[in-house]
């Protein structure tokens, strides 16, 4: 019987190698799926240091892209902010897609490469694509251009595996994709979009011990919250 524990540690990002357009879409994203976005957020999805975030919103705020809560720290997109973050999700959607659907990539290595692209493609190219592939449909982690708001998904029918119930068999609807590294890790468990898992236990040390196709797997919490689950 095959046993895999959740462990990995992704490196920290040189700033240089963090746009402006990657700091609007995670603020973005983050406000999709319901978060207050502080500083300390952005450090921690974007993989850079406290010092780089500050020195970025410092110029996001001068150009008119975001505001800052005096009080609160709060991060919040202006409409010129949004726009711009929302045209870059967009593109990665539409290169997330293209990856896969035409070129065949598999669905756990297409988004580094897409974050890597989404800042290369010409207006023209991305109006081919538009027109290719749709501005609608779920990219290969099943998600669609903003992530969904947790409430919502939960009014759907949704649920994260981190609170799956025991002795239930569930598919796997769509994946949080902010972390290439833990796309792979889920690859290589044999947990994928689609992939049929059954609950058998939520431990007492926040891991879920699911069984697979593969055999027995242990997962701990954060893998476990960004894994979303229907019924089978």
């Amino acid at each position: 019987m095959l046993v895999h524990i959740d462990c990995w540690h992704a490196p920290m990002k040189d700033a240089i190698h963090v746009s402006k357009e990657n700091y609007l879409k995670a603020i973005l994203e983050a406000e999709a799926e319901g978060h207050q976005v502080i500083p300390a957020t952005l450090a921690h999805w974007l993989e850079v240091s406290a010092p780089a975030v500050t020195m970025a919103l410092k110029r996001l705020r001068r150009d008119g892209y975001v505001e800052i809560g005096d009080d609160d720290g709060i991060v919040r997109l202006t409409a010129l902010g949004t726009e711009t973050a929302y045209h870059t999700a967009l593109r990665h959607h539409l290169i997330e897609r293209m990856l896969s659907e035409i070129f065949g990539m598999g669905w756990y290595e297409i988004h580094e490469e897409a974050e890597r692209l989404e800042h290369a493609v010409s207006p023209a190219f991305e109006q081919k694509l538009r027109e290719k592939l749709g501005e609608g449909g779920a990219c290969p982690h099943g998600n669609s251009v903003l992530p969904q708001n947790p409430v919502e998904r939960k009014k759907q029918g949704e649920l994260p595996l981190s609170e799956a119930l025991e002795g239930q068999s569930y598919v796997v609807n769509s994946l949080q994709e902010r972390d290439p590294q833990l796309l792979l890790f889920l690859h290589r468990m044999g947990i994928g979009p689609s992939k049929r898992l059954r609950v058998r236990s939520q431990n007492y040390d926040q891991t879920v011990s699911i069984e697979l196709s593969t055999g027995l797997s242990i997962l701990g919490r954060p893998a476990a919250e960004a894994v979303w689950l229907r019924l089978a």
